[in-house]
């Protein structure tokens, strides 16, 4: 169908550890929504900080891997399902990611920044007693870190994800308050042949945004990029190819032409 992305390549099923809904909970959905394929992406964030709620991110790689590829089975006549990862990045994590990633036949990764210097901003803790444009910042700052540090995956995820979680989330953030940084990161990324996802969670956090943003994503192109997959970040069925319509329209009006899907962690560019 013309215009309209039919792959979701980020989502999360119970053996990510924010999720409780089982895999073929969200692949029956993807089949209702006759969609072509989807990416399960969980979570591994090794090294996690202490949370109050005690949540740990760590992932049975084996259970997750058998599981998948029984329903992949399963369900091949009516959904391709790919088998895909997201690595919690941090700097001193690249040695031991590098090891995972010669070992497990993923066909995507994507590398998110959830940790910065020992706090996820999904915790308010991060931001108290501090500038919010500072704790923004330092988050920016941490992606470059990371991207110094490892380059093994195939896109950086949700590149402003923090302000999901701001106390003003983005009321008072534009990519031009940070567009020196953001430039920084964007030209790295392109620099390093990766890419970059257009994620739909921020429309469902209530931003009118995607993550990044629209003006991250057309600086981006601006700058060269073409790499570029899309999901809804979703990890219950009622979120998957969540607003997929404007997804579409922002990639259009962004000058892109194609969005990606990984297989074999080989790019294939489809068109919009």
């Amino acid at each position: 169908m013309s215009n309209q992305i039919l792959w979701d390549c980020h989502m999360h099923s119970s053996f990510s550890a924010d999720s409780d809904t089982s895999m073929e909970d969200m692949i029956h959905e993807a089949i209702r929504q006759n969609l072509s394929g989807i990416c399960f992406t969980e979570h591994l964030d090794p090294d996690y900080p202490p949370t109050p709620d005690n949540e740990t991110f760590e992932l049975d790689l084996d259970g997750y891997r058998e599981t998948l590829f029984s329903l992949q089975e399963k369900y091949r006549s009516k959904l391709n399902i790919h088998f895909g990862i997201e690595l919690g990045l941090q700097p001193h994590l690249a040695d031991s990611l590098n090891e995972l990633l010669k070992t497990i036949p993923f066909d995507f990764v994507i590398g998110s920044s959830h940790v910065v210097h020992g706090y996820d901003p999904y915790y308010g803790v991060f931001f108290e007693n501090r500038e919010e444009s500072a704790c923004y910042r330092e988050y920016f700052e941490s992606i470059l870190e990371n991207l110094n540090a490892f380059s093994g995956m195939d896109v950086y995820g949700h590149i402003d994800y923090i302000v999901r979680y701001g106390p003003n989330q983005n009321r008072e953030y534009s990519y031009e308050r940070y567009q020196d940084i953001l430039d920084e990161i964007l030209r790295t990324v392109i620099d390093k042949n990766l890419g970059i996802e257009l994620n739909t969670g921020g429309f469902h956090y209530g931003l009118g945004e995607p993550n990044p943003c629209r003006a991250v994503i057309r600086r981006y192109r601006e700058l060269g990029g073409e790499i570029i997959t899309v999901g809804a970040d979703a990890h219950a069925p009622d979120k998957i190819a969540y607003d997929f319509d404007k997804a579409a329209a922002i990639l259009a009006e962004s000058g892109f032409k194609y969005y990606t899907v990984f297989q074999n962690r080989k790019p294939e560019f489809i068109k919009l």
